[in-house]
């Protein structure tokens, strides 16, 4: 299989511009042409506007570009962590409805697919996970916003994969929203998700970055203006992580387990 960079950065001009022109860059058109299965997974945490959240042209302009390379079945999943509100309120409110049918696209709520084990004794916190099977059937590309986060520093598209797993299992306990089991050692919980899964290829929205909290505040000044695409999920994250002024060795899920 064709192999793509580790992490390219461009300019943001437009997502119709500069998401062909980053995806190129890194090589994932030659690896979008071998896949029959593709799972795009946005950062849909709650029902905020971007860059809280993943805007919906860029979904589109991620569809528009693995459909100009690959035959693939699109998939687009998230698995919201509010407290109160569900994923299909979620992809509603943020326009992805429309855009699903526009696009002929699939929505899939990961809060509620089904669900397979898996076990991994080198995990400390989560020696078994539960996750969505689709997880393992498909090719995922991770568009994660540049944020910085009050718990983990800052999430990218390692930190991401939360959306996977389900409430059914790890809501609760730390909290009252639907992967509140994560949040007791945030840092440690992560970093053993990414034993499980990753994403294949990521495509980092930095257009304008969020400085100091995950769910709001300040936006970066003067905004990153940048988009980042690669195959290496640590790479990715550990670069991003210095557009945020963050050394990435004092995150700790970006340290490997």
């Amino acid at each position: 299989m064709p192999r793509m960079q580790g992490v390219v950065s461009v300019g943001f001009e437009s997502y119709a511009t500069s998401v062909p022109r980053v995806l190129d860059a890194c090589g994932a058109h030659k690896v979008l042409a071998e896949q029959q299965r593709v799972l795009i997974k946005p950062n849909l945490v709650n029902a905020s506007p971007p860059p809280v959240t993943t805007p919906v042209e860029c979904v589109e302009a991620v569809i528009d570009y693995v459909r100009a390379h690959s035959d693939a079945e699109i998939v687009v999943a998230e698995g919201c962590g509010d407290a109160c509100r569900e994923t299909p309120e979620i992809f509603a409110a943020l326009g992805y409805v429309g855009m699903a049918d526009r696009m002929g696209a699939v929505l899939l709520d990961l809060n509620t697919a089904p669900l397979v084990e898996r076990q991994n004794p080198a995990c400390e916190l989560f020696p078994q996970m539960w996750l969505p099977a689709v997880a393992f059937t498909h090719f995922i590309i991770s568009i994660p916003m540049l944020k910085a986060h009050s718990l983990a520093g800052m999430t990218g598209t390692i930190k991401n994969m939360m959306g996977f797993p389900p409430p059914e299992h790890y809501a609760g306990q730390h909290g009252s929203w639907k992967k509140a089991s994560f949040h007791g050692r945030m840092q440690q919980s992560v970093r053993e998700l990414a034993s499980y899964i990753l994403p294949d290829l990521t495509l980092m929205d930095a257009s304008v970055g969020l400085s100091s909290f995950h769910l709001g505040g300040p936006t970066c000044d003067p905004p990153v203006g940048r988009l980042l695409a690669g195959g290496d999920a640590y790479a990715l994250d550990r670069e991003a992580a210095g557009l945020l002024g963050l050394d990435w060795e004092c995150v700790g899920h970006l340290l490997p387990l």
